[in-house]
């Protein structure tokens, strides 16, 4: 008999190791690791270059997102804007943020989850000492250049649709020049003023270099999206990106990390 039962574990434990074994491989497939670029220098909405942990309103969000999700592991990287899409679009990025907007082409192209992560706040930047407080004010001024196709772009072009009385003369470019580097141009007089979303740290450029710039109340607001790639299996983590985000709004997690990086509620702007 004890033959037997020797002979009876020794079958046994081939089993019992593999299942061991698919067990845990079970449990490690569970956890998805998930790619995310995010802006490297747009504080205070998100910078950190390659090799430096993400900071700012959008990292903390995700990261809020990842404790609600436990079945992935977010893993964040810093990356320029049009490394970001390109990435997003080959797939060596499952997701990005840096203040998106909600475009036709976009959701096209990518997934979008329907809740925002963030709100923009769109406003223009002159020299203190100019009269420029409006939209209607920049006509006849030199407006620094925007990204072609850009939401600035979008933006003005709509604009000027909705008021064809009032001319406002702007520029598209590619040459993509840091923005804190406009700021400047418009201080020494190069432009009259710079339009952009406030969530991509001009302030905190304005109040580093002493610029005697300032920066007009909200002329647009917009809703700011996490972008996925698009494929089927994304799908899930977009419903659940969508469901985290929802709740994070809810519980005011999203105003709390707002106040603490924008030193104001930006959710209240959501639509």
């Amino acid at each position: 008999m004890p033959a037997i039962k020797t002979i009876l574990r020794r079958l046994a434990a081939p089993g019992i190791i593999a299942l061991a074994l698919f067990s845990g491989n079970s449990v490690a497939d569970a956890v998805r690791t998930i790619k995310i670029a995010t802006a490297a220098e747009s504080k205070p909405l998100s910078w950190g270059a390659i090799g430096h942990e993400p900071q700012g309103y959008e990292p903390d969000v995700l990261r809020a997102i990842n404790a609600r999700l436990p079945q992935y592991k977010f893993v964040m990287e810093g990356a320029a804007d049009i490394a970001q899409e390109t990435g997003l679009v080959t797939g060596k990025y499952d997701m990005a943020t840096g203040g998106y907007y909600k475009a036709p082409a976009r959701s096209k192209q990518f997934l979008i989850p329907d809740a925002p992560v963030g709100a923009s706040l769109m406003k223009i930047y002159s020299r203190s000492d100019s009269q420029i407080n409006s939209m209607k004010d920049l006509v006849g001024k030199n407006i620094v250049p925007v990204t072609a196709g850009g939401g600035v772009y979008k933006f003005v072009t709509q604009w000027q649709q909705d008021n064809p009385n009032d001319k406002i003369t702007i520029k598209a470019s590619s040459a993509g020049v840091p923005y804190p580097d406009r700021l400047k141009e418009v201080q020494n007089g190069k432009y009259d003023a710079l339009i952009l979303p406030s969530n991509l740290g001009e302030q905190t450029v304005i109040d580093n270099q002493k610029l005697a710039i300032k920066a007009s109340e909200p002329v647009a607001i917009n809703n700011t999206y996490v972008l996925i790639h698009r494929s089927a299996e994304n799908q899930a983590l977009s419903d659940d990106i969508n469901t985290s985000l929802q709740a994070l709004k809810a519980d005011g997690t999203l105003d709390k990390l707002s106040q603490k990086w924008f030193g104001e509620d930006v959710t209240k702007y959501m639509k």
